[in-house]
């Protein structure tokens, strides 16, 4: 059976504004035009009149004033409206910045029910849109005509140690996926920053993770399962079909829904992780060692500072183990003038308020808040306020000098980023030469984006992530390439939603799109950018086109 989220629509009555009433005194002849003969007809339009007067009188004060609720749902039964249906599903994203109403979102528990629902939309040629855990800032699979989500087919299906190839139903979240697959010592090949996708979203939306010498996600992929309204369910490989193979892999579920996937993994293996703190003169001088160097290797840069954090992640050296490093800083320590400069903000932009945990007050106590959620509530005391935005900025950089260091783990552990909070994102993805010879396209953008935030007073906050691929030869991939030593650079600006007032973030999300669409006119064409499915606003309105 069909399983679907059941939540009721709030019931919001419109009441039409009342008629304006004319004044009732022209019912009432003057005085002085009546007749002594008519003196008693007079008398009895005069009462008329005022009685006229008063039943009109009273009816513009009743809808004039403010009234009790009582009052109002009295009013309001006198308007009455066709049932609210119970259900009407309200999906959004992760994000809260798209919000879908729909009757159909369905939940198949297994590939017959998703066959029978596909076959029943198509002979009815109702629309329907695979959508996946709703992480995308653009809601890309939200649609009001329907949508089908894949989380109750969530099983891993087989499992070849010898080959590492895994075979998964489409729904399974990609930290379900490597937990129970490293029993058998085995994992992905790279990561995106975080691990609550479906398998069949992050590939069809082309996503990544980073490392010059490792490919987008979508090319991990050996072959698909795919539900489609014409053929029925037909399995697509390199072997079997390879152009149709190349565009179902990445292909934003336009040619069906993706019901599982067959994944090349690799063997389990613990990294390290260096954090450093450099300039843009450093990067430049070794940025082509840094890329070749370094199995994942991705830059942060932190506007209005040189500031740029170096995340370099390589296998533990079987034979020195891994380093012998005792941090400078305790994690305390490099949160202290953060929590220091939050204490000083809020006297000056909300004086009465106290930080520190009281029984009055209901603030969490900043001491147990992480950098992010530190940052997000810096952020939400003026977000779009530059000064105060570099300030924060500044306080961040900061932090990262004192984290500088090292941290062990399993790559599915180490190859994360906490992205903070809510947010608006946009991503690009440009080539910039082999590894062999880097065009340096990908410095030079970044230096060119840092002026346009500069010049046009930007209150951008931190980072300005920038990492690195292999091509994908998947034609819908922002990194598809036919040429095989070829490298993509991908870059992402962002502007938190620290806040739930909706002024506030509506403020916001216009000076993000207007952050966006500046880098878009200047440096996209410039160098040949494209924007991450993901990520991408301008086509979304358009993309039901494509669908089921």
């Amino acid at each position: 059976m069909l399983r679907a989220f059941s939540l009721r629509r709030t019931l919001h009555l419109h009441l039409k504004p009342p008629k304006p009433v004319k004044d009732p005194l022209p019912l009432i002849r003057p005085l002085s035009t009546v007749s002594p003969s008519s003196s008693s007809d007079a008398e009895i339009r005069k009462y008329l009149g005022y009685a006229a007067l008063f039943l009109f009188s009273g009816a513009a004060t009743y809808y004039s004033f403010p009234f009790s609720d009582s009052a109002k749902h009295k009013k309001a039964q006198l308007f009455r409206y066709a049932p609210l249906p119970e259900d009407l599903h309200t999906v959004s994203n992760w994000s809260g910045t798209h919000e879908v109403q729909t009757r159909n979102f369905h939940q198949p528990e297994n590939i017959q029910e998703l066959e029978n629902l596909v076959k029943e939309a198509n002979e009815k040629r109702a629309k329907i849109r695979p959508v996946g855990s709703g992480l995308s800032p653009n809601g890309i699979g939200l649609a009001r005509a329907g949508m089908v989500n894949l989380a109750l087919m969530d099983k891993v299906l087989e499992v070849d140690k010898e080959k590492k190839i895994v075979t998964v139903q489409a729904g399974i979240r990609v930290q379900e996926l490597v937990d129970e697959i490293k029993q058998d010592g085995l994992t992905l090949q790279n990561f995106a920053s975080i691990r609550e996708q479906q398998i069949g979203g992050i590939i069809q939306v082309g996503a990544h993770g980073t490392g010059a010498n490792l490919p987008p996600i979508d090319e991990q992929v050996i072959s698909l399962k795919l539900v489609t309204p014409a053929k029925g369910t037909i399995e697509v490989s390199k072997e079997k079909d390879p152009e149709l193979f190349y565009l179902a892999r990445c292909g934003l579920g336009g040619l069906g829904v993706v019901a599982e996937v067959t994944l090349q993994c690799v063997e389990r293996q613990e990294l390290v992780e260096h954090t450093a703190v450099s300039n843009i003169k450093e990067i430049k001088r070794n940025h082509k060692k840094l890329l070749s160097e370094n199995k994942h290797v991705k830059y942060l840069y932190i506007p209005y500072t040189d500031t740029v954090v170096v995340v370099r992640c390589n296998p533990v050296s079987k034979w020195k183990g891994p380093p012998k490093f005792k941090p400078k800083y305790t994690t305390d320590e490099a949160m202290q003038h953060v929590r220091d400069f939050y204490r000083e903000s809020c006297t000056k932009y909300r004086a009465d308020e106290t930080t520190a945990k009281s029984p009055d007050n209901d603030e969490p106590d900043i001491n147990e808040l992480s950098f992010t959620e530190l940052r997000d509530k810096l952020l939400a005391l003026d977000p779009l306020n530059k000064d105060h935005v570099k300030k924060v900025n500044k306080a961040e950089a900061e932090f990262w000098r004192k984290s500088e260091g090292y941290r062990v783990g399993w790559a599915d552990e180490i190859l994360g980023f906490d992205c903070g909070g809510q947010q608006w994102v946009s991503e690009t993805c440009f080539p910039v030469g082999a590894l062999a010879k880097p065009s340096m396209k990908d410095l030079e953008y970044i230096d060119k984006l840092k002026q346009l935030i500069e010049k046009e007073d930007i209150p951008a906050p931190a980072p300005i992530e920038q990492r690195w691929t292999t091509r994908s030869r998947s034609p819908m991939s922002p990194a598809y390439s036919p040429a095989e030593d070829e490298i993509f650079s991908w870059v992402g600006i962002i502007m938190y939603l620290p806040t739930t007032d909706a002024r506030q973030r509506k403020d916001i999300t216009e000076e993000f799109f207007h952050y966006r669409h500046l880098t878009q006119t200047q440096l996209w064409d410039q160098y040949s950018a494209y924007e991450h499915w993901a990520k991408i606003e301008v086509l979304t309105k358009f993309l039901h086109k494509l669908f089921l």
